[in-house]
């Protein structure tokens, strides 16, 4: 996989992307890239910098920069409750006006014989 078009740090054998951590090389093919969501998996971390070959300071560095551009995501909180009473709420403001829809009028005729028009300047 190419490398993302967002690209926040680059090392010898690294990359941190908006997709995550990707292998600078591209005849990997994406094999040993990270994605987002799994940056704080240990056990994929492990196995990635076990693999022969693995620049492991370059990685480090890399893992430590991902992990700091994209923090782990908070355990979700409990819902509020809601308020007691819906009168005391205050009324939703009104929609914005819908614009009226554009009508075309060249309905069933040939468009070679409609006038031509032109935006004067």
């Amino acid at each position: 996989m190419a490398l993302h078009h967002d690209i926040f740090w680059v090392g010898r054998q690294w990359a941190v992307t908006g997709a995550g951590i990707q292998a600078v090389d591209q005849r990997l093919r994406g094999v040993l890239d990270i994605e987002i969501a799994r940056l704080w998996d240990d056990g994929l971390v492990q196995s990635r910098r076990a693999k022969p070959g693995v620049n492991t300071e370059d990685f480090d560095r890399a893992l430590t920069t991902a992990r700091t551009r994209f923090p782990r995501e908070p355990a979700p909180v409990a819902a509020e409750p809601l308020p007691a009473s819906p009168a005391a709420m205050e009324p939703l403001p009104a929609p914005p006006p819908v614009p009226s829809a554009f009508v075309l009028r060249a309905e069933g005729r040939l468009a070679r014989f409609l006038p031509q028009w032109r935006v004067r300047r």
